[in-house]
């Protein structure tokens, strides 16, 4: 195994945020593994092995003794926290919220937020944040009325979860920010013990309280709250700003909705949002007949994996949203595959196409070499985009 220089935790190039750093794809090249150090402020810095190809990604997400829980702290009721059977059991009590067929069920509720954040765009006109007037309000009403959040409280707890999610975060302002959702969340758990409401935090109270702390209970919420409404923000933030350097592409997007499927699927294989997906061995493994010991923390890096070209000859490095759906990791696979990929994806399917129509001239209003990435959290996507049209 290949002893190497520190590598960024997100992994992405300075000067262009959707690619993966040249050290991803030099180690992706090498037959040997590299075992690295990651800087992290809230962790301290660690060494990992860090894993690039896209088998060798599929095969470390699916291996039953490279668990999550253990690779970052511990939260009681997050699904990211456990392994084995208790993940399963946890995981059970919320898999029929979130199925295909459920978002198919969301989808007029889905294209309600957009046209509402749509108008809020055409009054704020041009030079409006995108990001502030589109792609955030639209997750987060939808998250809201999906578990019975009030979607007045969104501005505290959407900067919690920017806090919660930044990798420069020290770890006791990170712990500080964990203690103040969940205490956000134990509020909304008591009423919903009360007056379980017809949404998914009324439905698991119902159906699965008797089996459930108060504090499992909040992180549930808490998990899900964070993943509803700031990873698909982010998502969203991330395709429309690379659709609108490729307006090739965009226009394809806007005018074809045939390839709107498989368009979605190409921008999450190519943003890769989560960059990379910590594990940590719990026994001796091998990947690719090389020993990764007990203990040892691994990287997957989606981003290096989606671009793995061992998978495709279709050219991966570039952007093409009619191309034959390629396999991807965005989602993650085995037992921590994303749980809500499906109405992710729906938003998606919804928003994109409707924005493009709705303002067929849409242009950023700053240079793109002056867009302010979020490349140093946990979900890559845009701080601000200004836009015009």
């Amino acid at each position: 195994m290949t002893e190497s220089t520190s590598i960024p935790i997100g992994g992405r190039a300075a000067g262009c945020p959707f690619a993966p750093v040249a050290e991803l794809y030099d180690a992706q090249k090498d037959e040997e593994l590299h075992r690295v150090t990651v800087p992290s402020p809230m962790l301290g810095a660690f060494d990992a092995v860090v894993v690039t190809r896209y088998e060798d990604v599929k095969s470390v997400l699916a291996d039953d003794q490279l668990r999550m829980g253990g690779s970052m702290p511990y939260q009681a009721g997050n699904l990211l926290s456990y392994d084995g059977p208790e993940h399963t059991r946890l995981r059970r009590m919320l898999t029929g919220s979130f199925t295909a067929k459920r978002a198919r069920e969301l989808r007029p509720q889905i294209e309600g937020a957009v046209a509402s954040a749509l108008d809020a765009l055409t009054e704020a006109g041009p030079g409006a944040d995108l990001v502030q007037v589109f792609c955030t309000p639209i997750p987060t009403l939808v998250i809201c009325e999906l578990l019975g959040v009030p979607y007045g409280d969104r501005e505290d707890f959407q900067r919690r979860t920017a806090v919660a999610l930044d990798f420069n975060t020290s770890r006791e302002v990170q712990m500080q920010k964990a203690a103040e959702m969940e205490a956000y969340m134990a509020g909304l758990v008591a009423r919903h013990r009360e007056d379980p409401g017809e949404n998914v935090l009324g439905r698991v109270v119902r159906d699965f309280g008797d089996q459930l702390t108060d504090s499992e209970l909040a992180g549930i919420g808490n998990m899900l709250l964070i993943a509803g409404h700031e990873t698909i923000a982010s998502t969203l933030s991330a395709s429309i700003a690379l659709l609108l350097q490729h307006p090739d592409q965009l226009a394809v997007v806007r005018d074809d909705p045939s390839v709107t499927e498989g368009a979605v699927e190409e921008l999450l294989r190519y943003c890769a949002p989560a960059a990379i997906l910590p594990r940590q061995a719990s026994g001796n493994i091998c990947v690719r007949d090389q020993e990764i010991k007990e203990g040892e923390r691994v990287m997957a890096s989606v981003l290096a994996a989606n671009r793995d070209p061992g998978t495709s000859d279709q050219g991966l490095d570039r952007l093409d949203v009619r191309r034959p759906a390629q396999r991807h990791l965005t989602f993650g696979f085995g037992p921590h595959q994303c749980l809500g990929q499906q109405l992710a994806r729906m938003e998606l399917r919804v928003a994109l196409p409707a924005l493009f129509t709705k303002f067929p001239t849409l242009r950023s209003a700053v240079p793109d070499d002056e867009l302010d990435y979020r490349t140093n959290a946990l979900v890559f996507g845009v701080n601000s985009l200004p836009v015009t049209w």
